[in-house]
């Protein structure tokens, strides 16, 4: 009896152990790099056969759980994690149903299965806030201190998502701003040209904050005032800002960003400074360029001498007015300075001048609602936004124009996205870059939820070889305003 006790004892062991080896999966005996127990979880749970391994990702949105290592190649839809942010990450989201542990999206992953546990959730949630590091403690994206970086401004979460430019996956997201509740609207970024540092105002602000380019990092703030920051230009020597405050009694905030301190405030003696937008330097720091979105002029400022202005009519023969006519958004200059570009936002049309002179060379008419240029360094094209464009885009709304400005001709116009707004050159990759803000009724519906107010929007991007729009989507969060590069 003893002995037919001890040989079922034998043959159960034998058939559990031969179970559970078989319930192992392949990836344990592979390096998975993942820290225990978050191997547990992610192997166990989510890179099952039929799910999210190497086998069945392409039916579960491309995403590869088998491997720390394919965690962070992304899937179809980009990155599910980003290091140090599980409000920000899609996987514990979708893992997630417990509404005190952060945001719930469906379907809840494992797919028709046990929801993890509170514990599980916990560990996921914790491992992600701590960077999302491997077994050895190694956190993504964090071992290359010269890597190229796009950014996006999301105006409508307060927020600079951080894409890593080579893989065009979302690295990090960087809380901005300093009034917590409230809604200050990040508006434009811009990098010191040293590429150290980038610098950011607020529609609904009061400050010019500056951030780390290596680490993105918070690295100063200064009190600007109240006003509707919309624009800023950076010294070609890095040591002064200008602020634009867009309102019918404008000015401009000059920032010492040596010391970071407000240095003044220039408003015109007459009041001139109405809705004054976009801003730039022809080629020096003596003149500074001003748009005046309402009406039919600009106004070169000396920098000497700010309290009188000089304003330049787009019109010849009509002398400058603030009533509504062309309603001047930004400009920007060819790479030679020897021309500069405006976009006009009511009469539809960019207009170009010559610098020495100020003459108007020619008037490019373009899509609806034109908004920000960009010109290319390798290349002869100016590419424009036309965020509202329904004359071309008959099944959407919004269009880029890409203009030769040697030429002087309209090349194309390109249907990128839905209401686009901001863009970048990528001069190494041959690529332009295109924010499109998705805001309003009739764009398309996003992937995912957001975790703030409102539809996620998207970032697209045009091939300047061929200057045809990429297979390139990546969603990103709500109303995507403006885009910058970091080159190394």
């Amino acid at each position: 009896m003893a002995y037919r006790k001890t040989g079922l004892c034998l043959i159960l062991l034998l058939f559990l152990f031969v179970t559970c080896k078989k319930d192992q999966p392949v990836s344990y005996l592979a390096d998975h790099r993942y820290p225990a127990p978050v191997r547990d979880i992610m192997l166990l749970k989510c890179a099952t056969s039929g799910c999210h391994n190497t086998q069945s990702k392409d039916a579960a949105s491309g995403l590869d759980l088998s491997s720390w290592d394919k965690l962070f190649q992304g899937g179809r839809n980009g990155s599910s994690v980003v290091p140090f942010r599980p409000d920000f990450s899609f996987l514990p989201a979708f893992c997630n149903t417990y509404s005190d542990l952060g945001q719930t999206l469906l379907p809840t992953m494992p797919l028709n299965q046990t929801p993890l546990s509170r514990e599980e959730m916990t560990v996921l949630t914790d491992w992600i806030k701590a960077g999302a590091p491997d077994a050895e403690g190694y956190v993504k994206f964090s071992e290359n201190t010269h890597r190229k970086k796009m950014y996006v401004v999301n105006q409508g979460c307060d927020l600079v998502s951080v894409y890593d430019a080579e893989t065009r996956l979302l690295m990090r997201v960087v809380d901005v701003g300093a009034l917590a509740g409230v809604s200050e609207s990040p508006h434009d970024l811009r990098f010191s040209s040293d590429q150290k540092y980038w610098y950011l105002v607020f529609y609904n602000g009061t400050i010019l904050q500056r951030f780390n380019a290596v680490d993105d990092s918070p690295a100063g703030q200064v009190e600007i005032g109240p006003g509707s920051w919309n624009t800023m230009t950076i010294s070609s020597d890095n040591k002064r800002a200008y602020c634009v405050n867009w309102s019918a009694n404008g000015s401009v905030a000059v920032v010492d960003l040596e010391n970071m301190s407000l240095m003044a405030q220039w408003r015109s003696a007459s009041n001139l400074f109405t809705y004054p937008h976009g801003s730039a330097f022809a080629g020096n720091n003596d003149t500074l360029y001003l748009t005046a979105q309402q009406g039919n002029f600009i106004y070169k400022v000396p920098i000497d001498d700010p309290s009188s202005p000089i304003l330049v009519s787009l019109q010849p023969g009509i002398p400058p007015s603030i009533t509504s006519s062309l309603d001047i958004h930004e400009l920007t200059f060819t790479p030679d300075h020897a021309f500069y570009l405006l976009s006009c936002q009511k009469s539809n049309e960019v207009r170009m001048m010559q610098t020495s002179n100020d003459s108007l060379v020619a008037v490019f008419p373009v899509g609806d609602y034109p908004q920000e240029l960009s010109t290319s360094s390798t290349s002869d094209y100016v590419f424009v936004t036309c965020m509202e464009d329904t004359t071309h885009n008959t099944i959407g709304r919004g269009s880029v124009a890409i203009i030769n400005y040697k030429t002087k001709s309209l090349v194309k116009i390109v249907h990128t996205g839905f209401q686009p707004h901001g863009l970048v050159i990528d001069e190494e990759k041959q690529l332009v870059y295109v924010a499109n803000r998705n805001i309003t009724k009739g764009g398309p519906a996003p992937h995912h939820s957001s975790v703030c107010a409102g539809k996620n929007g998207y970032v697209t991007a045009i091939d300047m070889n061929t200057l045809e729009l990429t297979s390139f989507k990546a969603e990103t969060f709500v109303d995507p305003f403006c885009v910058g590069i970091r080159y190394h």
